[in-house]
């Protein structure tokens, strides 16, 4: 049992599965963190000594673990506030503590029924369905005993998420007289963006990228602003989701532009992803031609992110209804708990490389 749920009372939830993408916490774990990451894509070895040494450059450790537990600690003082017992599992997909080894415990521990909340708040492969088989996968490798898994619905249109990335704008904005507000997220095989669904709703998940930059931009009052992508890897030859963010910094130059503000939407937290493409290569290259440049937070440890995961699981448990500031229809709508209809959220042919691993510029 597994897939995206609307609207579904889920008949006493006994703990929430928090998952995540995973990352190595030591410098010896890079490598095998990697090599899980990419396995059977055909990566060859040079680009993964590529982003290792991204990764040592930060001591061997990526901050996603840590995050995701001080945001697992937060989420379970919200429940605790508001009088919810529901205790919180933590599972990656890619590195300890990997989902198979979570729901075992979850299954010694008693628990038959769980609900899962996934750290992505988008549609598409890797952002929603791989979570879908993520949690098969381990519900399989447990077997019989496996507690049932409902993962909670997509967020990126929830009026807390949306807030709390406006305020993050404006704060690092407050700096800046005039600026452009850039938002990025992380970019995908455009065969991946254009498969699965039915034809009106293909591009699901550039299409909520964008959908949630327009409302952050709405709230923070600017008009006009861009989307671009960020942490692309694969071969050069496979056409992936365009502008890069770094490109754009030297486009945003040539057009006189003296100061910008990277909104990173598509990140819940600042792993290494936002650490090394914004902070690190977007940031540079800004200095490097002369432009300001500041970064506004992501929302993982804002106080509203707790209440959001508290809200997702009530519209489960208590039926609140789901609060949204858009009209796209429920993207992996299940019936008794199912996973996502066979043609939502497919890889095109050949699946493609999975994001999240800190990446580089187009081309290399």
């Amino acid at each position: 049992m597994g897939g995206c749920e609307e609207g579904l009372v889920v008949d006493g939830p006994e703990a929430l599965l928090w998952l995540s993408f995973g990352g190595p916490e030591r410098p010896e774990d890079v490598r095998p963190f990697l090599e899980n990451v990419t396995r059977g894509r055909g990566v060859p070895a040079e680009r993964l000594d590529e982003v290792e040494r991204h990764y040592l450059s930060f001591g061997g450790m990526s901050p996603i673990n840590r995050l995701n537990r001080e945001a697992i600690a937060a989420t379970e003082a919200e429940l605790r506030r508001q009088g919810l017992e529901l205790p919180v599992y933590f599972g990656n997909r890619n590195w300890h503590p990997m989902i198979e080894d979570t729901v075992a415990r979850m299954a010694a521990d008693g628990v038959t029924r769980a609900l899962v909340f996934a750290t992505s708040a988008y549609g598409g492969y890797s952002a929603c369905r791989q979570y879908d088989e993520d949690i098969a996968r381990a519900r399989a490798v447990v077997g019989e005993g496996a507690p049932e898994l409902v993962k909670l619905r997509q967020y990126f249109d929830h009026p807390l998420f949306v807030g709390a990335f406006a305020d993050a704008v404006r704060d690092a904005a407050k700096a800046f007289t005039e600026y452009r507000l850039v938002f990025t997220a992380h970019s995908v095989p455009v065969a991946a963006d254009e498969s699965g669904g039915p034809a009106g709703d293909r591009r699901r998940y550039s299409r909520q990228v964008a959908e949630a930059a327009r409302l952050v931009a709405g709230e923070v009052g600017v008009a006009d602003y861009d989307v671009v992508w960020q942490s692309r890897s694969g071969p050069p030859q496979v056409p992936w989701l365009e502008p890069d963010i770094v490109d754009h910094v030297e486009a945003l130059h040539g057009k006189g532009t003296s100061a910008m503000v990277g909104c990173p939407v598509g990140f819940v937290s600042d792993h290494l992803e936002v650490v090394w493409d914004l902070d690190t290569e977007a940031a540079e290259r800004a200095r490097e031609l002369g432009m300001e440049f500041a970064r506004a937070a992501t929302p993982g440890q804002d106080p509203r992110f707790a209440e959001l995961v508290v809200e997702l699981i009530k519209e489960h448990t208590a039926g609140v209804p789901a609060r949204k500031l858009s009209d796209f229809a429920a993207a992996g709508r299940t019936v008794n708990g199912a996973p996502c209809a066979a043609d939502c959220c497919e890889p095109p042919r050949g699946r493609p490389r999975p994001a999240g691993t800190a990446g580089s510029r187009p081309g290399s």
